[in-house]
């Protein structure tokens, strides 16, 4: 049967592929360790929980308000508001199934076809791909590792064409862990605001930084930056939410319309008992929270470690989120104890996965050939078992 020509524009999630093969290995008895999904290990909190459980019996089992229901959006706007310092009203703010729908529907309501999107590299894998299916042209702009993985402005400005529409910034990052300061946010606002452009925000991770790295908000900056940001927001990865399905958006209320337009025709709305259960994780405590950045840095700090204490990986210590990306270029070109070349970082991941039974999400997949992802949202028996098996499994590698 002939599909739709769309799906030639996009791929298959690597991040998800390679996790489903990790998966597909332990269920058949494999010891692997996989540090493929970005997935906290911890159980959501138990006052959300049982927040949920209480909606049930309360009827939380209907459609609600295609932008979520009127109690959790004003909890958000007040959740926003704290955390960025401004005044939210509930019609700027949309609840989704997920920061991928949140960014889909924001997407879709402002490109049109031709239009370009920005997008600083090593980026999130779906960024670009949902971009193509809006019909845009995605322009990729490089970041380096000896600067942080933080974007040079003047190299944004250099990508701006008559086309362009958008800019989009995930800090902290997925999947380099970079924190952008306020130096170059304030640049890349200025740029936005001079030219017109939508800056896209994705603060899926805002609330995990470390060292000292501070998470910025660009609407902090004023009205002019505001009245064209459009921020990605949720609780999947603070509040250890990601099979909860629960995103918000904020933005100015045109293109809040817009996007309940779209999810209008499309899922509707959130879950109802999500939804409920988002509630009590925006207007709850945080001291789960703080548990859990705490324990994500002891990770971090064990996992940059031994990573770099294998010879021939090159790691930037990662700023936030629960990722480390290291370099594996000189490995590219050896060969397995099998024979079998090492060609790309594909091939690098495919064997370490079967051959040293830990599983990685190669760079390529998010604009980085040669580098591979490393998540440590898991315990840290896995984290120092699944480094001490990577750098066996590549030390067997032959030139």
């Amino acid at each position: 049967m002939k599909l739709a020509r769309r799906l030639s524009l996009i791929e298959s999630s690597m991040t998800l592929k390679m996790t489903a093969k990790a998966a597909e290995l332990k269920a058949r008895g494999v010891d692997v360790v996989s540090f493929t999904a970005g997935e906290p290990d911890f159980d959501t909190p138990a006052h959300i929980k049982e927040a949920a459980k209480r909606a049930l019996d309360e009827g939380a089992t209907r459609y609600t308000n295609v932008e979520g229901t009127p109690r959790l959006r004003a909890a958000v706007a007040a959740w926003f508001g704290r955390a960025h310092g401004v005044d939210v009203r509930p019609d700027e703010v949309m609840v989704s199934s997920g920061a991928k729908q949140s960014i889909f529907n924001a997407f879709h309501a402002l490109l049109d076809e031709g239009d370009e999107v920005i997008i600083p590299s090593p980026c999130w894998v779906s960024y670009s791909a949902i971009a193509r299916l809006a019909g845009a042209r995605v322009v990729l702009v490089p970041s380096r590792p000896e600067e942080g993985f933080a974007v040079r402005v003047e190299d944004v400005a250099r990508a701006i064409g008559p086309r362009t529409r958008m800019i989009v910034v995930g800090s902290p990052s997925n999947p380099t862990g970079a924190v952008y300061d306020e130096a170059t946010l304030r640049a890349l606002a200025d740029l936005v605001c001079r030219y017109d452009l939508v800056l896209v925000t994705d603060d899926i991770y805002r609330t995990l930084c470390y060292d000292g790295a501070r998470f910025i908000q660009p609407v902090a900056f004023g009205p002019e930056v505001r009245a064209r940001t459009v921020i990605i927001d949720g609780v999947s990865k603070a509040y250890a939410m990601t099979g909860w399905r629960i995103a918000f958006t904020l933005a100015p209320p045109a293109i809040i319309q817009a996007m309940a337009t779209l999810q209008g025709q499309s899922v509707t709305n959130a879950a109802a008992v999500s939804q409920a259960a988002a509630l009590a994780a925006v207007e709850g405590p945080v001291d789960e929270l703080d548990r859990m950045r705490v324990e994500f840095n002891r990770r971090r700090l064990s996992m940059v470690r031994g990573l770099r204490a294998i010879p021939g990986v090159l790691c930037v210590e990662p700023k936030g989120a629960f990722y480390a990306f290291p370099d594996v270029s000189s490995f590219l070109g050896r060969r397995a104890p099998d024979g079998q070349r090492i060609d790309d970082d594909v091939a690098l991941c495919e064997y370490l996965l079967e051959q040293g039974r830990v599983g990685l999400v190669p760079g390529s997949s998010f604009g980085a050939p040669g580098y591979v992802r490393l998540s440590y949202a898991t315990s840290m028996a896995n984290v120092d078992k699944g480094v001490a098996r990577m750098a066996e499994a590549l030390a067997a590698l032959r030139p």
